[in-house]
């Protein structure tokens, strides 16, 4: 007798089985590892090695341009 559904069962309990095993393994690692995870990253303030080097000045109090003009236009057809 054919069952077309008796595949994907098996698929379905394949997967099932496949992620209860991956996550019984990462509860393993955990267990072994020792190291107490912490919510929000690293209790340690740690100074930021990459990135560029800010300066940080005051703003001018007027805009270097008062108004911006084309330096070249189109001819009107």
């Amino acid at each position: 007798m054919y069952q077309p559904d008796k595949p994907r069962h098996r698929v379905k309990k394949l997967a099932a089985v496949a992620g209860l095993g991956a996550m019984a393994v990462m509860g393993v690692i955990t267990a072994i590892d020792g190291t107490q995870a912490t919510v929000g990253g690293t209790t340690d303030q740690v100074a930021m090695k990459l990135g560029a080097t800010v300066t940080m000045t005051t703003p001018p109090t007027a805009p270097e341009t008062s108004f911006a003009a084309p330096t070249v236009k189109a001819t009107p057809k």
